[in-house]
């Protein structure tokens, strides 16, 4: 009985399709999270490694002041 009334078949096509894009929405938030966190994370990676380097540079430039040509 179920199967045959009008009720049934819109909410079933609706509830399907609701149901459907739903999922799809879930999908493409999941996919812009996930780029997200990638990115923060390879420009987190990329600016430490830069913040490295300049203070690197740094010490390196500060002990070859302090180093003296022999006589």
């Amino acid at each position: 009985l179920r199967c045959c009334t009008a009720a049934s078949v819109v909410t079933d096509g609706s509830g399907a399709a609701a149901e459907e894009r739903s999922l799809y929405i879930m999908r493409v938030v999941q996919i812009a999270v996930m780029c997200v966190l990638a990115l923060t994370v390879v420009f987190g990676i990329f600016f430490l490694g830069c913040n490295l380097l300049i203070k690197s540079e740094g010490m390196i430039n500060f002990l070859v002041k302090d180093r003296r040509p022999s006589k």
